[in-house]
């Protein structure tokens, strides 16, 4: 979604878990909720941070949260007063986590649109941040130093003995665009174990690193390895841009989705239909806008794709937008995924090439809104983020806030339980 102008908004993002609660982003903070019997989850609290999108990042007793984009008058995270024109990344202790105390607050040109946990070393949590864009990083200088100097990946430390010693300590180069696109990763997955790989979605380009043994780099200095382009994704006039990134727990497979729109247009109509994407202008719907990718995670071949089979209509907001892999002992691949108006789909690609469909809620249109000059428009909504987190499927729903589904179905049959999930991050690899 694109960062909104004014706040606060009670427009709900990104999740991450932690034990029994879950960690709700928000345009104005994030929600603390308890999830202990998911028939009935609770809000225990809603700390106040009115930085835009708010993804957020959860390990032990840190909380990392983006702040999205420069603002034009000073605003409020917790108690403390934000100064116009900051932006990056705020860092929390959580040790109470109704109460949560801010540390320190991180500045990065070109800011922060999401966070990803990259490990940690040395007794320092390693945070990959990702802005997503160049725009605005460079006033006054032209395409090409805009482009440069937003294309990178920040790598940033949180000492976990001092979380106000938080800094930046890398800035990772990519590789990339292809076309003339402003560029910068989106999101950012990671693999530990023995695969150790961490995936930039990034522009027209996805970068994939070597972040530990067996292909080298460190968490704290990736080494680049290869790129992924796709027909007709990212490139200029294509209106969007690689998105999203996830492994299969074994390293096998990559995942990558892209945001045709900006997440804002109906993308997930039938094919050949005039899709709106302002100013007059239309792209011709085709299967390319609604679609998962799969691809080989040692070399970057492709391997197959799995296409929306359920057709939107022009008043749903849509895209393949935030999922994540369903970690199971029995070596099956399957996609959670949040795709805005589309709700939330369940897919079987343990066969890339023939990915299956194997449950999916897809609620009504939410219909259109007035805004305040009085222009009759789509309302924004729908799944932001749907992730499987110990034997449930939690859904942030952009304008609800968290639903809770149970899937009953023996594709998830024997999946792990985890003690806390980033959903952008795979802290262990299996077999």
């Amino acid at each position: 979604m694109p960062p909104r102008p004014l706040g606060p908004h009670p427009a709900w993002s990104d999740i991450a878990f932690q034990g029994r609660l879950a960690f709700g982003g928000n345009y104005d903070g994030w929600r603390v909720i308890d999830i202990s019997d998911p028939d009935n989850p609770i809000e225990l609290a809603h700390p106040s941070c009115n930085g835009d999108q708010g993804d957020i990042a959860v390990y032990g007793d840190v909380l990392v949260r983006s702040w999205n984009s420069k603002k034009t008058t000073p605003r409020t995270c917790l108690s403390a007063t934000v100064q116009a024109g900051w932006e990056g990344v705020h860092v929390f202790d959580i040790s109470d986590p109704v109460n949560p105390r801010l540390k320190a607050a991180v500045e990065l040109p070109c800011g922060s649109h999401t966070v990803t946990v990259a490990g940690v070393i040395s007794n320092r949590l390693i945070v990959y941040s990702n802005n997503s864009s160049s725009s605005g990083c460079g006033v006054g200088l032209d395409l090409a130093e805009q482009n440069a100097l937003g294309d990178f990946m920040d790598v940033v430390a949180v000492p976990l003995d001092n979380l106000a010693a938080a800094s930046l300590i890398n800035r990772v180069p990519l590789a990339g665009p292809v076309t003339d696109i402003r560029t910068g990763c989106h999101d950012a997955a990671v693999i530990r174990g023995t695969v150790n790989l961490a995936a930039c979605a990034s522009g027209d380009t996805t970068n994939v690193f070597g972040i530990g043994p067996p292909r080298g780099g460190t968490i704290e200095n990736p080494q680049f390895l290869y790129t992924i382009q796709e027909p007709g994704v990212g490139q200029a006039g294509a209106f969007g841009r690689w998105h999203s990134a996830a492994f299969t727990w074994d390293g096998k497979v990559l995942v990558l989705g892209w945001e045709p729109g900006g997440g804002g247009a109906p993308f997930c109509s039938a094919n050949g239909t005039p899709v709106p994407v302002g100013g007059g202008v239309f792209a011709t719907q085709t299967d390319t806008h609604k679609s998962a990718f799969f691809y080989d995670a040692a070399t970057g071949q492709k391997l197959g794709q799995w296409t929306l089979p359920r057709e939107q209509t022009l008043e749903e907001n849509c895209t393949i937008h935030n999922y994540n892999v369903v970690p199971l002992r029995s070596g099956r691949h399957v996609l959670v995924s949040g795709d805005y108006q589309a709700g939330t789909w369940v897919t079987d690609f343990t066969n890339p090439g023939q990915p299956r469909t194997v449950a999916w809620a897809d609620p009504p249109s939410l219909g259109k809104v007035t805004t305040p000059t009085g222009e009759l428009v789509n309302e924004l909504g729908g799944a932001w983020s749907s992730y499987w987190y110990n034997g449930f499927i939690y859904e942030s729903e952009i304008t609800k806030g968290l639903n809770v589904f149970r899937l009953s179905d023996p594709t998830t049959a024997g999946d792990i339980r985890l003690s806390r999930l980033n959903p952008q991050t795979e802290e262990f690899s299996l077999p």
